[in-house]
This record gives C-alpha cells, sequence and structure tokens, in this order.
C-alpha cells in the first residue's frame, strides 16, 4: 500500500472537507465517486492515500480541479473568494463511502 510514503498527520490535514452540491451528488450516484475540497497543494497520490487511510476503501483514481476564487464586493469594499482545489475520487466497484454522518 502507497500510505506508507506519506507523513500521516498531513494526510489527516489534506482533506479539508466534503463537497456537497447537485453536481457531487449526481457524480456520486452515476460512477461511484466522492468529491472533496483538499489542500492547494495536494497531489493525487496524496489524496488517493489519504482517502484510503481515512475511510479505509480502495481508491481506483484521482481527478483534481482548480476552480479559482471570484471577485465579490461587499459595500464599497472588494474582497476575493479563497481559490479551491477539489479532488473527485472514484472508488473501485464494490467500495462504498458514507460521508453524511449517517450511522452505517
Amino acid at each position: 500500500m502507497s500510505a506508507h510514503k506519506f507523513d500521516e498527520g498531513r494526510l489527516m490535514q489534506l482533506l479539508v472537507a466534503p463537497v456537497v452540491s447537485e453536481k457531487a451528488t449526481m457524480v456520486a450516484e452515476k460512477n461511484n465517486v466522492v468529491t472533496f475540497k483538499v489542500l492547494q497543494n495536494a497531489t493525487k497520490p496524496e489524496i488517493k492515500a489519504a482517502v484510503e487511510l481515512m475511510f479505509k476503501v480502495e481508491v481506483q483514481g484521482v481527478n483534481v480541479v482548480n476552480t479559482k476564487g471570484k471577485t465579490k464586493r461587499f459595500g464599497k469594499s472588494i474582497g476575493r473568494r479563497d481559490n479551491v482545489r477539489k479532488a473527485y475520487v472514484t472508488l473501485k466497484a464494490g467500495q462504498e463511502l458514507n460521508i453524511s454522518g449517517e450511522a452505517a
């Protein structure tokens, strides 16, 4: 298993939050894919190792999307949303991951 190459403390911080959106739900039901917000400097092998370590599932592949933060106005001042890096983690057939907090 590849989890031994990485620092376990870093792997625990790598996955920031699960993405809960219409698209994420649709992809999850259709292709057995879970979506996470991850750290900006996370690599695909690290993400794979982190998901396998934390959820005890087998990962088939990882796709990553970088989204630039939008510029937004708050009254007179202009602010900017953070850049987001999302990881679409494809699980192997027969594997299931429950992140909704329900007891399985």
